[in-house]
């Protein structure tokens, strides 16, 4: 590993060390893509109880990452991507403002749908000791389900809310959180199941 310039100020943070980590895929959006219209609210609902599980488990000292798309924009990093939507009226906007990552958290971006597909979050969790994912997000048939899928395969424990991730019907929710709990063993309880949240 090269070593930090002299003179520069720069020096690597030292990453946490977690047995269990919350992993929120794809809540920092504006929500323009079709569809959306029908994802908002319940979006902007999971956003608000996954900010209420992000503060609990911070208390417990479980650390935070955010896996984001990068939109096709290979120029973009994902401060600007939040500064955007900080700005945006509506479910968008809203949801960045109860979600906005702390200086402690850590932020990557995601080219395809699942958070481990050609991003750094593998090596990550192996840096951090994690054994355990917490997955909240947007949206549930899709990234939450395929970043699930990939967990599952990599043998992680996975607890995914079920009132932490939002679909664009109920419908589909309801589906998707039937085959990650049958298929992939996902722990679905929802954030307020005061059993799930102190499993370890």
């Amino acid at each position: 590993m090269p070593s930090t310039p002299r003179g520069t100020g720069l020096r690597p943070a030292k990453l946490p060390t977690s047995q269990r980590v919350l992993l929120l895929v794809d809540f920092i959006t504006s929500l323009d893509f079709p569809g959306s219209e029908k994802l908002e609210p319940h979006a902007l609902q999971a956003a608000r109880a996954t900010a209420a599980l992000k503060q609990r488990l911070h208390a417990e000292g479980v650390p935070t990452i955010y896996a984001n798309d990068n939109y096709g924009v290979w120029q973009s990093d994902f401060h600007s991507l939040v500064s955007t939507c900080l700005g945006l009226e509506g479910p968008a906007g809203e949801i960045a403002r109860l979600l906005y990552p702390q200086a402690d958290d850590i932020t990557i971006l995601k080219p395809r749908h699942s958070a481990f597909y050609a991003s750094a979050l593998e090596l990550l969790l192996t840096e951090m000791g994690a054994r355990e994912l917490v997955i909240c997000g947007l949206a549930t048939d899709m990234c939450v389900q395929l970043t699930a899928a990939d967990a599952f395969l990599r043998e992680f424990r996975i607890w995914v809310p079920a009132d932490c991730n939002a679909a664009e019907t109920e419908d589909a929710k309801a589906r998707a959180l039937e085959y990650m709990g049958n298929v992939l063993k996902c722990d679905v309880r929802p954030s307020t199941d005061v059993r799930a949240t102190a499993a370890a």
